[in-house]
C-alpha cells in the first residue's frame, strides 16, 4: 500500500470516529426522549445531599450568551426545575437570578459554590468564598427571576434565556448551615431537531468514510494478497515469526518506546480502520460467505505493522531495527501473515467473535493487561486517577530488559517463550476478526518460528546473482 493510501485509510478512520460519534450521540438521544423522560416531559437528575456551615449554596455561573433575544424566545432553549428539601426540619429558600444581582445581594456573605458533582449522592465539591453574614433574607430580594421558599418540598421552574444566571439555595431565615436534598430536571424543544441533525451528519460522514476506505484499500492489481507462501502456514493458518538480533544494544529498550510514538499515532487510526472494516467484512461474510479480500488484505497489514512495532519497542525488544511505515510484508525480523480463506461459515460469524471465543479472552486479558494493575491519584482532590494495568507478556519483557542491560544477552528461552505468547495473541486476534474459521489451539507454541517450519530470516535473502558472484569469487580465491 502506498503512502498516500495509507494517508486515505487513516483519514478514513477519523472521519470513521467523528462519524460513529454523531450517529452514537443522535441514536442516544433519541432513546433518551423515548425512555428516560417523566410524565410531565422532564429529564431528572439523581438525588444530591448538598451540605456546608455556609449561609449559601450557590451554583457555578450559567452562561447562555448575549444573542438576539428572538433568536432563543424563552421556553424555547430550555426549562428547567429545582426541587429542594431540607434534610431536618427548617426552611428553604430557593431562587435563581441574574449572576451580577445575586452577586451584589450576597457580597462577601460566606457561601459554597458548587464546583462538581460527582456519581455518588454526597459526592460535591465546593469552593468557599466569603467570610460574613448575609444583610437581609433572601425572599425579601425582588430580583429573582424564579423562588420559592417555606417548609418541605420547594419548587421553582425557569425558562432560559439569554444572559448569566446563578442558582442560590439558602435557609428562608437567612441563617448559617444548609443542608437539602435537591433534584434537578430540564425540559428542551430541541431534543428531537438536534438528534435528527446528529444522525444525518453522521450518516454522511459514514458515507465519506465508506469511499475513502474503499479509495484507500482498492487493489491496484491482482498481485497475491499475502507476502508468505501459503504452503508455509503449518498447524494454523496465521503465521507469526520473530528473529532475534544478535547485536541487541544493552539500553536501547529505555526508549524504543519513546522512539515507537510516531508509529503508535498512525497505528490508532489504522486500527480505527480496521474496526470499521470488520463491520463491514461481517456482513459481507455474512451475506456472502466470503471476506472482501481488500478488505482482508489491508486488515492483515494492519496485524502484520502493530507486530512489528511490538516486536520492536515493547511485545519482544527483539531488535533494534526500526520498523518500516508500510502495511504490506516487508523484510524485517519481524513477520506476520494470515492465509486468505476462500469460503467462510456464515453461521460462525454471528458467534465466534463473542461467544466462542470467551475461554481465549480470559487467556490472553491475562497475557496482555489482567496480571499487575496500578492505579495513581491527579489533582489534589484525588477525584481523578489514572489506571493502568499489564499482563504477562509485559512482565517477561520487562525481565529480558534488565537481563540484557546487565549481561548483554536476551536468554534465547525467554524470547521464545514471549514469542510464543504473542503468537497465542495474534491467532486470537485473527480469529475474532473473523479472518479464519479455525478454532485458536490453546497450545503454546514458543520459538521464532512457526512449528515445523524454517527459522525466519534475520535479513534480506540473497538473489541468485548474489549467490553466483560469491560462487566466482571462491573459486577465482
Amino acid at each position: 500500500m502506498k503512502p498516500g493510501k495509507i494517508a486515505l485509510a487513516v483519514i478514513g478512520a477519523l472521519v470513521g470516529l467523528m462519524a460513529a460519534g454523531f450517529i452514537g450521540g443522535g441514536a442516544g438521544l433519541l432513546w433518551a426522549y423515548n425512555t428516560q423522560r417523566t410524565d410531565d416531559g422532564f429529564f431528572k437528575s439523581p438525588t444530591v445531599e448538598l451540605d456546608t456551615s455556609a449561609y449559601a449554596i450557590t451554583s457555578s455561573e450559567i452562561d447562555l450568551g448575549s444573542q438576539p433575544e428572538d433568536w432563543f424566545p424563552a421556553g424555547r432553549l430550555a426549562t428547567v426545575r429545582i426541587e429542594a428539601e431540607a434534610v431536618d426540619s427548617g426552611s428553604v429558600f430557593v431562587g435563581i437570578g441574574a449572576e451580577s444581582d445575586v452577586d451584589a445581594y450576597l457580597g462577601d456573605t460566606h457561601r459554597a459554590e458548587i464546583t462538581d458533582i460527582g456519581p455518588g449522592a454526597n459526592d460535591v465539591t465546593y469552593a468557599m468564598a466569603g467570610r460574613s453574614e448575609p444583610s437581609t433574607l433572601p425572599g425579601d430580594q425582588d430580583f429573582w427571576a424564579a423562588s420559592s421558599e417555606g417548609d418541605g418540598l420547594q419548587t421553582i421552574t425557569f425558562d432560559l434565556e439569554q444572559g448569566s444566571w446563578m442558582a442560590v439555595i439558602m435557609s428562608a431565615d437567612a441563617g448559617p448551615g444548609v443542608s437539602v436534598d435537591v433534584v434537578g430536571a430540564a425540559q428542551t424543544a430541541w431534543l428531537i431537531p438536534v438528534a435528527t441533525f446528529m444522525l444525518v451528519i453522521g450518516l454522511f460522514l459514514a458515507a465519506i468514510t465508506a469511499g475513502l476506505l474503499v479509495v484507500a484499500i482498492r487493489r491496484a492489481d491482482e498481485t497475491a494478497l499475502t507476502g508468505i507462501e501459503a504452503a508455509s502456514f503449518g498447524a494454523y493458518p496465521v503465521r507469526i515469526e520473530g528473529a532475534l538480533d544478535p547485536g541487541l544494544s544493552r539500553w536501547m529498550w529505555l526508549v524504543k518506546w519513546f522512539l515507537a510514538i510516531p508509529h503508535y499515532i498512525v497505528l490508532v487510526f489504522l486500527w480505527a480502520a480496521f474496526g470499521l472494516l470488520t463491520v463491514v467484512a461481517f456482513f459481507a461474510i455474512l451475506f456472502t460467505g466470503r471476506y472482501p479480500e481488500s478488505i482482508f488484505r489491508f486488515n492483515v497489514g494492519v496485524m502484520r505493522w502493530s507486530w512489528r512495532v511490538g516486536f520492536y519497542a515493547f511485545s519482544a525488544l527483539g531488535t533494534d531495527v526500526y520498523p518500516p511505515f508500510t502495511l504490506e510484508d516487508a523484510d524485517y525480523p519481524a513477520r506476520l501473515d494470515v492465509a486468505y480463506p476462500p469460503q467462510l461459515s456464515r453461521g460462525l460469524v454471528l458467534v465466534k467473535w463473542w461467544l466462542l471465543a470467551i475461554p481465549h479472552y480470559l487467556i490472553v486479558g491475562l497475557l496482555t493487561s489482567g496480571l499487575v494493575w496500578w492505579t495513581t491519584d491527579i489533582g489534589d482532590s484525588g477525584g481523578a486517577f489514572l489506571e493502568a494495568g499489564g499482563g504477562l507478556i509485559g512482565v517477561l519483557v520487562v525481565i529480558a530488559g534488565f537481563a540484557l542491560a546487565f549481561t548483554g544477552r536476551y536468554p534465547q528461552g525467554l524470547f521464545d517463550l514471549i514469542v510464543g505468547l504473542n503468537r497465542w495473541v495474534y491467532r486470537v486476534g485473527a480469529y475474532v476478526a473473523l479472518m479464519t474459521d479455525e478454532y485458536p489451539p490453546f497450545r503454546l507454541d514458543p520459538g521464532g518460528s512457526e512449528p515445523g517450519s524454517a527459522p525466519p530470516s534475520n535479513g534480506p535473502t540473497p538473489s541468485d546473482d548474489d549467490v553466483a558472484r560469491v560462487e566466482g569469487d571462491l573459486t577465482r580465491t
